[in-house]
């Protein structure tokens, strides 16, 4: 049976445009699937929509800090209204990539050595820096679509590409480069999907790499069977290691001395016509559509409740609130 299903898209950060085009195709993927569909634009009030909604689920096609980081999230809770992707906790250590680097770590999870570093802490960046060298890539700590990444060769470019990713929510994380090839491992319902190789034009995929062409992707990655094998269970070991749950991608770098390390999970990757999920998943014989749905069918909620409570609903079922409303 057809859901009410609200897909939330658009959002308050500088990922906005990619939530749009993420938002419209969920849109048309679900109402070709038999769905009721309401575009939620996400912003200011967004709670006063959702309870005059009367929706069953909702669709994340947020990206990026107040969408992606957990906020979002406790919102759906409070209302009792399942939605699709990891929960609060997951998403909010997701987006933190300085907190989700420790957490690796403390699983043996191997990831680039590297140092955070806020707004208001410039005048300590040589001193942080120490001998982590050059090249280095600098990005936002919590931060997504490649929005102030940078690959900095030289230490005179170091502070202006700390200072630009510090826009991007005040802190910045510096990591060491390690050179070789980029693989992005795509994750549905706990279980390795598929695994693509991005060749960018240059070294670092940013944003103009990402959505304005000139990259090559490789289906499968050009890695042999036993490594390709080793970077997928890498990365899921990497997604448990979160909590995380529905769907995604994890990032990493296999390097040239056959050493891979996880660089970052994304909870809610991309589905616009240039994202990499849909590729894995078209790799896979899933189309766009019923990839879509897949997504949607592991819609829950956390479990808030205390289990034999009497008069306790479950916390999976679809709720509607139209009671809350009124």
């Amino acid at each position: 049976m057809g859901k009410r299903v609200g897909v939330l898209m658009g959002g308050w950060g500088e990922e906005r445009e990619v939530s749009l085009k993420t938002g419209e195709a969920a849109v048309a993927a679900l109402e070709a699937e038999g769905h009721t569909v309401t575009r939620v634009f996400a912003g200011p009030g967004l709670d006063r929509i959702l309870r005059t909604a009367e929706l069953d689920v909702a669709f994340l096609a947020l990206h990026g800090r107040m969408g992606e980081d957990g906020k979002v999230q406790g919102l759906l809770e409070l209302l009792e209204l399942p939605y699709t992707g990891s929960g609060v906790l997951a998403s909010a250590l997701a987006m933190n990539k300085p907190f989700a680097k420790k957490l690796f770590r403390l699983h043996n999870l191997p990831t680039p050595q590297g140092y955070r570093i806020g707004r208001d802490e410039l005048a300590l960046l040589e001193e942080r820096h120490g001998d982590l060298g050059f090249p280095c890539v600098v990005k936002p700590a919590c931060g997504g679509s490649s929005l102030g990444l940078a690959l900095v060769r030289e230490p005179e470019a170091l502070a202006p590409a700390v200072a630009e990713a510090c826009r991007y929510g005040g802190e910045a994380l510096v990591e060491r480069f390690v050179r070789g090839r980029e693989v992005t491992v795509g994750i549905l319902g706990g279980e390795v999907l598929g695994s693509c190789e991005i060749a960018a034009p240059r070294e670092g995929f940013d944003y103009e790499a990402k959505y304005k062409g000139g990259t090559n992707y490789f289906l499968p990655p050009r890695l042999s069977a036993t490594r390709l094998a080793n970077v997928e269970s890498l990365a899921l070991s990497a997604w448990r290691a979160l909590g995380c749950r529905g769907y995604g991608r994890v990032d990493l770098i296999c390097s040239e001395e056959q050493n891979d390390f996880v660089l970052e999970v994304n909870t809610l990757p991309g589905l616009t016509p240039t994202s990499l999920l849909p590729k894995i998943a078209a790799q896979r014989g899933i189309g766009f559509a019923q990839l879509v749905e897949r997504i949607l069918g592991l819609a829950t909620r956390d479990e808030a409740g205390v289990a034999g409570m009497p008069g306790m609903a479950s916390a999976v079922q679809p709720v509607s609130l139209r009671a809350v409303a009124g």
